[in-house]
């Protein structure tokens, strides 16, 4: 029972941090224009460690955080754009960004907190200021629009999390105020209003759409800054979205195959994170994060963002998921499977593949090194062994009885 209430207390405490929770406006400037701005609410829980146990703690993000100017930056050639928000006695949060030139994204997301603040981490047994870091938390927009997600969105970064709420921001920025052109993520849902009627209109239902097929299997790379490529990848990719639709007045379901020659590749490699952006036409981008356990020597496909235009949707499509484990594979080998996989990624988007082999990281030629083969190319293999050796002993069990009934047949004859 104990349990119970000191559960519910801390149910009630957190709903009301949240319930006290103030948008800030942070803005980061190079002279007199703004590259960087943001309007958002964010919550934080940490854990830490006590004389006796250990603790969590959860606390806003207060009106009262300004931009650290010295941290803060525009970014050159050889830097990103870095916001950097500090608050309370030695707390700060910090976002670097990148861009491939028709997208830009949340590179880094950074959060600071100082254990010898005794009100906010009271009986730690240590002091100092910690620093954990987490890379591609999927936060993505089209470039000259703006990221905006009013539902929370909780991310990981070390032993704590941090959850954005009612976001706003734009990187990269031609003029000084959000752009009035949003990218909306997935999690927020699109209105369904009905547009008004008159009397004698008809609507005339739109066809069902016919299904795009098997994809073409494509070939895609990322080259290093000598030229040389760190990443390869093969694969039919097949995205599975859902999006409100203006024309019909509701939510529909669309199939969309990559086309292999009307899709570029870029991407980066870092020793334990690689990307994959693939771009179709402008329209619709496609990025993969890898990540790399060096330890383990384990790497998986860790991440995926989508960002899509379609002429009939009420608002650009994105949808991001920074928290998945999927194409895991040792370090020196390629991941392979040849059977359709579904990659599911947030309840209004999965990915389909077919044929996939990717390598990550450790890639030495222009060519995969061994294949890990996927289960389903394994249980696919199994079959026709299985199938076989039923089918020998089938063949074994009714030679063995035809001898035996052949042999008794005998016996009931005596020789004259």
């Amino acid at each position: 029972m104990r349990v119970y209430y000191s559960s519910a207390a801390l149910i009630i405490a957190w709903f009301a941090v949240l319930g006290c929770i103030q948008a800030v406006t942070l803005e980061v400037k190079e002279g007199n224009s703004t590259c960087i701005k943001a309007e958002l609410s964010a919550s934080f829980s940490v854990t830490y460690n006590t004389s006796s146990s250990t603790r969590t703690v959860q606390f806003p993000l207060p009106d009262s955080t300004t931009v650290d100017t010295a941290s803060s930056s525009c970014g050159t050639e050889e830097s990103s754009p870095w916001l950097v928000a500090v608050f309370g006695p030695g707390h700060a949060l910090g976002l670097s960004f990148s861009t491939n030139g028709s997208l830009y994204s949340v590179a880094n997301l950074t959060l600071q907190y100082n254990l010898s603040d005794t009100s906010t981490f009271p009986d730690a047994n240590s002091s100092g200021v910690i620093t954990v870091v987490s890379a591609s938390v999927g936060i993505s927009a089209t470039i000259n629009t703006t990221y905006h997600c009013v539902s929370p969105s909780t991310f990981v970064v070390g032993g704590a999390t941090v959850t954005f709420s009612d976001m706003r921001l734009e990187a990269y920025m031609p003029g000084n105020e959000l752009s009035p052109t949003e990218s909306i993520c997935m999690e927020d849902p699109t209105s369904s209003t009905a547009p008004p009627t008159t009397a004698g209109t008809t609507t005339t239902a739109a066809p069902a759409p016919t299904p795009p097929g098997t994809p073409e299997r494509g070939t895609y790379f990322v080259n290093k800054g000598n030229g040389t490529q760190c990443l390869l990848a093969q694969m039919g990719l097949q995205l599975n979205f859902t999006y409100f639709s203006h024309s019909q007045n509701k939510t529909v379901q669309e199939l969309l195959n990559l086309t292999p020659n009307l899709t570029t590749s870029s991407g980066s490699c870092e020793a334990s994170s690689a990307s994959l952006v693939l771009t179709q036409e402008q329209i619709t981008t496609l990025n993969f994060t890898f990540t790399l356990n060096s330890t383990s020597k384990k790497y998986h496909l860790s991440g995926i963002t989508l960002l899509a235009d379609r002429a009939d949707a009420t608002a650009p499509i994105s949808a991001s998921n920074s928290s998945l484990d999927y194409l895991r594979s040792t370090l020196g080998r390629s991941y392979m499977c040849n059977a359709e996989q579904t990659l599911a990624v947030v309840p209004s988007f999965s990915l389909n593949t077919f044929r996939l082999q990717v390598q990550p990281f450790q890639v030495t030629t222009d060519q995969f090194d061994t294949a890990e083969e996927c289960q389903m190319d394994q249980d696919l293999m199994l079959i026709p062994i299985i199938v076989g050796a039923a089918l020998a002993g089938l063949v074994l069990i009714v030679l063995i009885a035809y001898l035996i009934g052949r042999k008794r047949s005998h016996a009931g004859y005596q020789t004259i």
